[in-house]
């Protein structure tokens, strides 16, 4: 299992690891903005997830999402949590929340 003490480390070492797509989430789906590929949530499983929660300042709550998706594009989502997170669906909402706890460092 890796562990990071930044965002900044996770994401740079999770792209040294071949996950070099860059994703947002768009309310029921996974997209990239440079790249065609665009992912609903039973298209992609997320393998890894690093939570980081800031001493003072809730926006530097954030949770860093290793993904992959069934035809092999490898990517990084990084989302806020709590009060600053982005709005989804209720199916990417359980995915990611369901993803969350099972890789929970």
């Amino acid at each position: 299992m890796y562990t990071y003490d930044t965002v900044t480390e996770a994401v740079g070492d999770l792209k040294r690891r071949g996950y070099t797509i860059d994703f947002n989430l768009a309310f029921d789906r996974i997209v990239c903005n440079e790249t065609p590929v665009n992912l609903s949530p039973d298209e992609f499983e997320i393998v890894e997830v690093h939570r980081y929660e800031g001493n003072s300042d809730p926006g530097d709550e954030e949770v860093v999402y290793a993904i992959e998706s069934k035809h092999g594009h490898k990517g990084i989502l990084v989302d806020a949590f709590g009060l600053y997170a982005d709005e989804v669906s209720s199916e990417m909402l359980e995915k990611l929340k369901i993803n969350y706890a099972d890789h929970k460092n």
